[in-house]
């Protein structure tokens, strides 16, 4: 029984990292109705940006992160003024090669000024570990930072698209682009605002990522960005509750996939479930299903 609780907390906290990631997902999608496959590699310069503040340049933790995220929301916006704007009429197909383009970009980019050697990531919590059951079950902090983080920014976008300006702006963009932009919403700014909020939380995840997990990946991002990419469509896309509960059931079923059927079949596990949750409800569990006037 200590064991199961052990690897469900080991899912929770795994599952709230691509619960993190997958409301990046959302975002764009619901308001820019287009899949940004680059985010992944956003998560992997904020990663090493933040090992780059605390290794080389001796920041403390907090800031590392901070930076992080600046560079984070700034790289966010420059994508989406530089790649994605132009093709804001364009083909689907034609957003999507872009898309894969800028992801090859940052990779690349990445393994000129880091390396492709891989890098200890050292942890960014400085507290003790909880034990409970008489020392039996040891809950690290990194666990319980990650959940903690990752249900306040649930609660706190919830808020912010429920409660302010720019949140009601960026749900008006999501129903209809057009009737915001003649009601005078900047769909522009709106936008470009999505892809920073989703940026500097792409940096926050990338941080618990590798301070969960040390090993840093080398050059990509990009397999923590699929299966956030899963959680988000296994939840609904577009929905911010539906993210959240499809990062964590994501994250549940690998570690406990990995942990009692098999190491290797751990992943497919994952897809395979998704491919099932897909076929009997297509708009994924708390999506909406559109409907298309023709």
């Amino acid at each position: 029984m200590v064991i199961f609780l052990s690897h469900l907390v080991n899912g929770v906290s795994l599952g709230s990292v691509y619960a993190i990631i997958a409301l990046g997902y959302s975002m764009v999608y619901g308001i820019a109705k287009m899949l940004n496959f680059a985010h992944g590699d956003v998560i992997m310069v904020g990663a090493y940006v933040c090992y780059s503040a605390i290794q080389y340049w001796g920041l403390p933790p907090f800031v590392g992160i901070l930076l992080s995220m600046v560079v984070c929301t700034l790289l966010g916006m420059l994508i989406e003024f530089g790649a994605y704007r132009p093709l804001r009429q364009a083909t689907s197909l034609a957003v999507l090669i872009t898309a894969i383009g800028v992801s090859y970009l940052l990779q690349n980019v990445a393994l000129l000024i880091w390396g492709a050697n891989p890098k200890v990531f050292s942890s960014v919590v400085g507290f003790g570990s909880l034990t409970l059951f008489n020392g039996e079950l040891k809950i690290t902090s990194e666990a319980l930072i990650t959940i903690v983080v990752s249900v306040l920014i649930m609660v706190g976008l919830t808020l912010f698209t429920g409660k302010t300006r720019m949140g009601k702006a960026m749900r008006a963009v999501s129903e209809d682009r057009g009737a915001a932009e003649l009601m005078g919403i900047n769909v522009n700014r709106t936008i470009s605002m999505t892809f920073a909020i989703g940026s500097a939380l792409a940096a926050i995840a990338g941080v618990l990522l590798c301070s969960s997990y040390p090993a840093l990946m080398p050059t990509t991002g990009s397999m923590p960005g699929i299966k956030a990419f899963t959680a988000a469509v296994f939840g609904g896309i577009g929905s911010i509750p539906g993210a959240m509960l499809g990062g964590i059931l994501l994250g549940i079923i690998e570690i406990l996939g990995k942990a009692y059927i098999s190491t290797e079949l751990g992943d497919a596990l994952v897809f395979a479930v998704l491919i099932i949750i897909l076929l009997f409800k297509p708009s994924g569990l708390l999506g909406r299903p559109e409907r298309e006037k023709v």
